[in-house]
């Protein structure tokens, strides 16, 4: 059976590779820095809009659904 290349990253695997912390992770999804794209209730991150960030280029993966809102920021709910 053949091995299927994963195109995306959790926003935790997102901040380990760009050495930042899951919060400001989370902060540049929100405020549209890092494109995500949620997938029912997951947020991932496109492969391709790491490598646009880290060139300098405008990123090619767009956001479906929109940013998420500072209601639906998973820390957010921590203290519900």
């Amino acid at each position: 059976m053949t091995e299927v290349e994963r195109l995306t990253l959790s926003v935790y695997e997102a901040a380990r590779v760009l050495g930042i912390s899951r919060t400001t992770a989370y902060e540049c999804v929100r405020t549209g820095e890092l494109p995500a794209v949620r997938l029912g209730r997951r947020l991932v991150i496109p492969k391709s809009a790491i490598s646009d960030l880290l060139s300098g280029r405008p990123s090619t993966a767009h956001a479906v659904g929109g940013a998420i809102a500072p209601g639906d920021h998973p820390q957010a709910r921590l203290g519900q």
